[in-house]
C-alpha cells in the first residue's frame, strides 16, 4: 500500500500530521482494474500478453496495463485491402467498424463460371429472376461445363427457380464428356469433348447459438468445403467471454464464435441476423483488438487449428 505523510502547521503551533492514503488495500478502493488480463494494454504492442502482464513483441520487458486507454483501433497491415470495411471517426464511437463486404456474388443469367475468379469467395452466387427466358447455353447434366451460364445451370438441376435465389457452386475438375437433357424447362446441349466442370448445390441456412464455432459448424479441409448461411440470434455482444471467445481480427480462429467474431467484424450488429462464413487454411498468428464493444485475442502459432473469415448478407 502507497501512503504519504503531509505536516501541516497550525497557527496555534499545533503541528497536524496528515496521512495521506493512496489506492491500494484499502477498505473501498480496489488496488487494480476488473476485466480480463491485457485488455487494456497499448495498441502498439499488438496484442502481446504473457503471464497476465503486456508484452511487446521483440522486447524482454513486461508493461502493466495503462489506466488511461482509448478505443481507437490501428489499421491492420493486410496484403489484401479491404475497401469495404470503414472505420468511424466519431469520438463517441472510435472503435464502430462498419463491414459490407459480400462472399455471395450478384450475377446476370449470362455469367458463365468461366467468367468468374477462382477461389473460394467465387463458390456463392446470386441469381436474379427471369433466367428461364435467356438464351444463355448450359453444357451437360449433374456436371456442368465451365463455359455453362450459372444461374440456368441452377435452375436446371433444380436448386433455384425463375425467381432467382443463391447457388453454390464446387468445381469438380476435368469430364470426359457431357451428356444433354431437358429439365425444369432448360435445355442443355451435350459435348464429348474433355473439359472443366462443376456442380451446383442449394445454399442452406442453419440458426446458431452465440457460443457455436467454425469448428462445431464446418471445419476447414481440402478441397474447401461450404459452410451453411449462418442466423446469429441478438445480444451475442453480452455473451460470457470464456464460452464465446472472439480470437483474431479479420481473420479469426475456428475456435472463435461465429456471432461475435461477426458482431467483432462489423458483420452483423448485436441485433444479430445473417452472416456468411468461409473457412481457412489456419494462421500463425491472430492478432487482438477492440471492435464494436467486444475484445478479441491474440493467439501465436497455435496447434492445429484453422481459421475463417466472416462475410455481409446485404
Amino acid at each position: 500500500m502507497n501512503m504519504s505523510v503531509t505536516r501541516i502547521v497550525h497557527s496555534d503551533a499545533l503541528v497536524l500530521y496528515v496521512l495521506i492514503i493512496h489506492r491500494g488495500n484499502w477498505w473501498g478502493h480496489a488496488p487494480y482494474k476488473h476485466g480480463r488480463p491485457c485488455s487494456a494494454c497499448p495498441p502498439s504492442f499488438g496484442g502481446g500478453c504473457r503471464e497476465n502482464l503486456c508484452y511487446k513483441e521483440g522486447s524482454d520487458s513486461y508493461y502493466p496495463p495503462q489506466e488511461e486507454e482509448t478505443n481507437e483501433i490501428e489499421r491492420q497491415q493486410s496484403q489484401v485491402p479491404d475497401t469495404h470495411i470503414r472505420t468511424v471517426a466519431d469520438d463517441s464511437n472510435r472503435n464502430e467498424v462498419i463491414s459490407t463486404q459480400q462472399m455471395s456474388q450478384i450475377v446476370s443469367c449470362e455469367v458463365r463460371l468461366r467468367d468468374q475468379c477462382k477461389g473460394t469467395t467465387c463458390n456463392r452466387y446470386e441469381c436474379p429472376a427471369g433466367c428461364l427466358d435467356s438464351k444463355a447455353k448450359v453444357i451437360g447434366s449433374v456436371h456442368y461445363e465451365m463455359q455453362s451460364s450459372i444461374c440456368r445451370a441452377a435452375i436446371h438441376y433444380g436448386i433455384i427457380d425463375n425467381d432467382g435465389g443463391w447457388v453454390d457452386i464446387t468445381r469438380q475438375g476435368r469430364k470426359h464428356y457431357f451428356i444433354k437433357s431437358n429439365r425444369n424447362g432448360v435445355q442443355t446441349v451435350g459435348k464429348y469433348q474433355s473439359a472443366n466442370s462443376f456442380t451446383v448445390s442449394k445454399v442452406t441456412v442453419q440458426a446458431v447459438t452465440c457460443e457455436t464455432t467454425v469448428e462445431q459448424l464446418c471445419p476447414f479441409h481440402k478441397p474447401a468445403s461450404h459452410c451453411p448461411r449462418v442466423y446469429c440470434p441478438r445480444n451475442c455482444m453480452q455473451a460470457n467471454p470464456h464460452y464465446a471467445r472472439v480470437i483474431g481480427t479479420r481473420i479469426y480462429s475456428d475456435l472463435s464464435s461465429i456471432c461475435r467474431a461477426a458482431v467483432h467484424a462489423g458483420v452483423v450488429q448485436n441485433q444479430g441476423g445473417y452472416v456468411d462464413v468461409m473457412p481457412v487454411d489456419k494462421r500463425k498468428t491472430y492478432i487482438a483488438s477492440f471492435q464494436n464493444g467486444i475484445f478479441s485475442e491474440s493467439l501465436q502459432n497455435p496447434p492445429g487449428g484453422k481459421a475463417f473469415r466472416v462475410f455481409a448478407v446485404v
